[in-house]
């Protein structure tokens, strides 16, 4: 029977070659698939082609696209490039990823067969590109990189581990109270001019000491406001180890919404090489606009305050690639540290409710402490991190629990104390203390501190030796233990190494607060 049946399958013809099951058939019909749609970045296959009806605002419709498949790139007349980002029965609707101004209707629009990529890799250290990845600086045009998908599916569960490095910012009440873990994703919230971008810039001049990769990506920003940036990492020596990626407010509405994603690819590649990157996304509100912008073009469905429904997953589906990677994959990782922008303290806004529940914590900046000039204007109250206390060293552990505990209590018992007229020992006591806490965690802007040095200043402060400090001698007696604790080999490489300090360690911290405070 089965002779039979294969001689009518081939017309009569009779064949030698033994019966091949479909599962034998799978391997050679995927190398076909996948040699049929190979293509380069330089040599782009034309696919189809189709003819643009409608221009707008960073938006474009095109007919005769019809096999077309959502994200495919698309080149345009006048060498205007454009991403598939709506797919009808009788139009696709095209993000632009350049100026239309060269555009309009009746032009020819051709298909490439392929997904929107980015060079990737070690030459891109030291570099300012834009959300494509093309230089943007005076540097050498980048040739013979790798080149990566923006879009990547995020890491499987079993390809993941647990948060188990910390991740030094160098900014002590970062780096006490609110700990970030290599693999974290750590939401940086307040309101305008309160410091977030002085924060991120300040992590990323303190992993030059890690040998952690660094990625700025500047989302709808001024190019003012990023130039100062790029001026900041150059004079510190940061600029280096970081890739800046930029996309302005004067960019399309495409380019910057991209911009995350385009980054978040450059740093899966250090990662898949083993290597530990810090991830700056700022900000993701302007990214939110971007998409609500491109959506209500492309006639989508409005939501809560006239985003999209997919809002939440749009972001969710980019920060879900930040992770720490196994032992078995590399054990490489990626930080990210997203920014929201707040409007008069609503953090139940839309965006940052979503960016909240997505992230592993918050580290909220308060405009009150801004105010009254205390930087960073950290509130130790409304920020938390919900994986980095694991990664933290054992020495931040012992000693900053009771700290926060204390100046939580600080910071209620000032206010309440605005309007008391006397105030028993016990309570003067405890403001005593809390303006020595407040003090060791003022850090003024660019001036990050090794771990030996904040936990030199947490232990002075667990052990009561600034309690007896005057306080217009406060700031020399932390400026005292600061040198002090540079002073000491030793004891920074067994702060490093995650040993506890002695009764040794708390002497010396002592008698350096009182020959300061004398």
């Amino acid at each position: 029977m089965n002779g039979a049946a294969q001689s009518g399958a081939s017309g009569g013809a009779r064949s030698d070659e033994p019966a091949r099951s479909p599962a034998d058939l799978v391997g050679p019909v995927f190398e076909a698939l996948r040699l049929a749609t190979r293509t380069s970045h330089d040599e782009v296959r034309a696919v189809a082609r189709g003819r643009i009806i409608a221009v707008g605002a960073g938006v474009a419709w095109a007919t005769g696209l019809n096999d077309a498949g959502f994200d495919e790139v698309v080149h345009a007349s006048g060498g205007v490039q454009g991403r598939v980002f709506d797919l009808s029965e009788r139009r696709a609707g095209l993000v632009l990823l350049d100026a239309p101004d060269a555009l309009s209707a009746g032009d020819r629009v051709i298909r490439t067969g392929r997904v929107l990529d980015v060079p990737v890799g070690e030459p891109l250290l030291g570099r300012i590109v834009d959300a494509l990845g093309r230089p943007i600086d005076d540097g050498p045009p980048l040739r013979g990189v790798a080149r990566r998908p923006i879009e990547q599916p995020a890491p499987g569960i079993l390809e993941r581990s647990p948060v188990r490095q910390p991740l030094q910012t160098g900014i002590t009440v970062i780096d006490a109270f609110v700990p970030i873990g290599r693999g974290q994703r750590e939401l940086i919230v307040g309101d305008r001019e309160t410091g977030k971008t002085s924060i991120a810039l300040d992590a990323i001049r303190h992993q030059r000491a890690d040998d952690v990769v660094c990625l700025y990506c500047s989302v709808g920003q001024r190019h003012s406001a990023t130039a100062r940036v790029i001026d900041e990492l150059r004079r510190c020596g940061a600029l280096g180890h970081t890739v800046v990626m930029a996309a302005g407010g004067d960019d399309s509405a495409g380019l910057r919404f991209v911009a995350p994603y385009a980054a978040m690819s450059i740093a899966e590649q250090f990662m898949a090489e083993g290597r530990h990157v810090l991830l700056v996304l700022d900000d993701l509100t302007r990214h939110a606009r971007s998409y609500r912008e491109l959506s209500l073009l492309l006639r989508r469905s409005p939501g809560r305050e006239g985003y999209p429904g997919d809002i939440f997953h749009i972001h969710a589906r980019l920060l879900e690639r930040a992770t720490q990677l196994d032992d078995g994959r590399g054990g490489g990782s990626i930080t990210a540290l997203p920014i929201v922008e707040t409007q008069a303290e609503d953090i139940s806004a839309y965006i940052p409710t979503n960016l909240i529940s997505i992230t592993d914590g918050q580290i909220y900046l308060a405009p009150e402490l801004v105010r009254r000039g205390i930087f960073p204007a950290v509130d130790v109250g409304r920020s938390v991190s919900r994986v980095g206390a694991d990664a933290q060293l054992p020495a931040y552990r012992t000693l900053s629990g009771r700290l926060r505990l204390d100046f939580t209590q600080f910071l209620e018992l000032e206010r309440f104390s605005r309007f008391a007229g006397e105030l028993d020992p016990a309570s003067r006591e405890a403001l005593r203390r809390g303006r020595a806490i407040r003090e060791i965690l003022r850090q003024p802007r660019g001036q990050p501190r090794g771990p030996h040095q904040q936990i030199a200043l947490l232990l002075a402060t667990a052990n009561g030796a600034f309690d007896k400090v005057e306080p217009e001698r406060l700031v020399d007696a932390v400026e005292a233990v600061l040198r002090g604790s540079d002073r000491r080999p030793e004891w920074h490489a067994r702060m490093r190494s995650g040993a506890q300090p002695d009764e040794g360690d708390v002497e010396w911290i002592t008698q350096l607060v009182e020959s300061a405070g004398a």
